[in-house]
């Protein structure tokens, strides 16, 4: 029985490599240390198949280095030492460290991340990591310290095309049929940019058809995924799209489509960590302001888990997401937040007035440091009116109220402390 055709497609050199120009296009950062030759550990976060594994082994062949690669999920702290170990021994035939590659590393326990931190340090190993989820939150402070975080982005349609035709010209099995692309918007859709699920998709309908000669459609793809929906997800990556699903319920304000949603992450073994911290991010990403206790809620949903343990946790979750589907929903404070990062990207580092700034020495004072400040309890409703904002950005509005019930309360305020600064 042949290798899958994503496994028959792995690239093995850079230029064979689809996508994430940003990071090994010519001239981008991974590019450069690779051709120089020297790598430092760092940690490749981003979806399902769109090449962290692909990368860390065109890596290792690229500089000739031993390469060891470790699973998280069936990996223990004995297994970590042993390959260190042996790491020990590979640096001799390699000027460069040996190279650790740790495939899922959100799902190391601490102490698993305590016993790899030595040999980073040392540079017994250089540590490439591999995550879907985000490291800040699942990788030890000291460990992430020692790596730079380089994100990986969905591919583009043009890589997804560029691949289709690849695996048709190419591959040796494919070769063998006379496959003819006539369309592929179902198969990019359905892939999601996940370069693996697109393969599996392309294999699957061209293995449903018996003759040497076959036509893909889109409507070929759609009815072979209807009779057969999960054999184009062999990596369980499904994923994704179920807790998409789930997060644009809450959104939407349908509590049966979030509690359904929710039932299939549990179903299928979903970590209750991960759902739990979704529901804390939809709180206040779409509920927000207009009403703030739904994020208190959430984060008293995720310590029940925590501290009760699974199966019972499903019922704090069920009641958080039932709350934050049947929420008023704004998004003022999180477009508030992108908008204000936006403007310092756009302005740089513009200078704090003196009248904000700290005066802790009399230097300081003299200079004028904070010369004029007025502290708002000293007047009438603990309010007064004076300059925030920087000096070239004193015209610049940044949060924008949503008026639901809630939150119109706060925009009233404004009016009555600024007037027709606030006035929509």
């Amino acid at each position: 029985m042949s290798e899958p055709l994503a496994e028959r497609l792995r690239p093995r050199t850079l230029d064979e490599y689809v996508g994430q120009k940003h990071l090994v296009g010519e001239g981008a950062v991974l590019r450069k240390m690779i051709d120089a030759g020297r790598i430092s550990s760092f940690i490749l976060w981003g979806p399902p198949g769109v090449g962290k594994t692909t990368l860390a082994q065109i890596i290792a062949n690229k500089l000739q280095t031993p390469f060891y690669t470790l699973s998280a999920v069936t990996s223990g702290v004995k297994d970590v030492r042993d390959v260190i170990e042996r790491a020990k021994g590979g640096r001799f035939f390699s000027s460069n460290s040996p190279i650790l590659f740790i495939d899922e590393i959100h799902r190391f326990s601490k102490s698993q991340q305590d016993s790899l931190l030595g040999a980073v340090e040392r540079g017994v190993v250089t540590l490439i990591g591999a995550t879907t989820e985000n490291p800040s939150f699942e990788v030890i402070r000291p460990l992430l310290s020692r790596c730079q975080v380089y994100v990986l982005k969905p591919l583009e349609k043009e890589d997804l095309e560029e691949l289709l035709h690849r695996a048709v010209s190419t591959d040796i099995e494919l070769k063998k049929r006379h496959i003819e692309l006539r369309q592929t918007d179902a198969m990019l859709r359905f892939s999601g940019g996940d370069a693996r699920k697109l393969l599996n998709i392309l294999e699957l309908v061209v293995e449903a058809e018996s003759g040497d000669d076959v036509v893909i459609t889109d409507d070929k793809v759609v009815d072979r995924l209807q009779q057969n929906p999960l054999a184009y997800d062999k990596g369980g990556d499904m994923h994704y799209d179920i807790i998409s699903a789930f997060i644009k319920s809450i959104r939407g304000s349908d509590p049966d489509a979030a509690l359904y949603w929710m039932a299939r992450m549990i179903e299928a073994g979903e970590d209750p960590q991960f759902i739990a911290r979704r529901i804390v991010i939809s709180a206040a990403e779409d509920i927000g302001l207009a009403n703030p206790n739904a994020l208190l809620l959430a984060n008293a949903a995720f310590d029940a888990v925590m501290k009760i343990g699974w199966p019972e946790g499903r019922i704090p979750l069920a009641e958080a997401v039932v709350y934050l589907a049947t929420s008023p929903k704004s998004n003022s404070a999180y477009c508030g937040i992108n908008d204000a990062l936006a403007l310092v990207r756009e302005t740089g580092n513009q200078p704090v007035p003196l009248h904000l700034r700290n005066a802790p020495t009399s230097l300081m004072k003299n200079l004028g440091y904070h010369d004029g400040y007025k502290y708002s309890h000293d007047y009438s409703g603990n309010f007064v009116e004076q300059q925030y904002m920087p000096d070239a950005l004193t015209d610049r509005r940044i949060w924008h109220a949503q008026h639901s019930p809630v939150e119109e309360k706060s925009y009233q305020q404004m009016l009555r402390c600024w007037g027709k600064r606030f006035e929509e």
